[in-house]
């Protein structure tokens, strides 16, 4: 009597899982309901495989947000960077605010301090050349931090509010502006009113960025001369 055949999935070899295909569906599942949701379980269904097969490549969902950010920047293609040090500061924010501003999560999983010592040296390029370029116009290591941190919580947070209202309009619920403000007590807004939706839709991280980049530069180099 011949065997009957056994349910799909249950016998023979294990199919080979890749990192690659881990970082695959797991971008997939973020981009789908976001990083909060993921969980390594529903990582392993998604791929039809079992958790402990995904623990044989990650250790935790904290090591794959991290492989995940670490092959999302290292497939960001590297601008030309200028040898002027102020310039490459700027080129160096942009194209890291670009790299956010695409995949938005990524800015609120590296939104404490010390970050940067979770990613790979691979992908601290933008890092390196914001430091390198403060570095290079004259700034002390402390100046030099400074300066990338303070752009860097510019970014973020660019980034972040921008996501965020991008998605409450997505879901129908965006914030209501006033126009029943009353001018007596807060005349500049009432005059502003509804308009304010539209003024603040406006990019103006470009031009925010260099007025930035130049006030910290040069209360950097006045502390040094100082």
């Amino acid at each position: 009597m011949s065997r009957a055949p056994a349910p799909h999935g249950r016998t023979g070899r294990p199919p080979l899982t890749s990192r690659a295909q881990i970082l695959v569906a797991a971008r997939r599942l973020i981009d789908q309901d976001g990083w909060e949701k993921l969980t390594i379980r529903r990582l392993a269904a998604e791929m039809g495989i079992g958790a402990t097969t995904l623990y044989h490549h990650i250790r935790n969902k904290d090591d794959l947000l991290l492989l995940l950010l670490n092959h999302h920047i290292e497939q960001i293609e590297r601008p030309q960077l200028p040898g002027d040090p102020r310039q490459r500061i700027i080129t160096a924010a942009t194209a890291m605010h670009d790299a956010l501003a695409a995949w938005p999560w990524a800015a609120e999983v590296l939104s404490a301090d010390g970050f940067v010592g979770l990613l790979d040296e691979s992908a601290m390029w933008m890092v390196e050349a914001i430091v390198a370029g403060a570095d290079d116009y004259g700034c002390t290591p402390e100046q030099s931090v400074d300066v990338f941190r303070n752009i860097w919580y510019y970014t973020v947070g660019e980034v972040l509010v921008r996501a965020h209202s991008a998605r409450r309009r997505d879901e129908g619920r965006p914030f209501a502006y006033r126009d029943d403000l009353d001018p007596s007590r807060v005349p500049h807004l009432a005059a502003i009113g509804v308009r304010w939706a539209a003024l603040a839709a406006r990019d103006s991280y470009p031009q925010g960025l260099r007025t930035f980049v130049d006030g910290l530069l040069a209360q950097a180099t006045s502390r040094g001369v100082g």
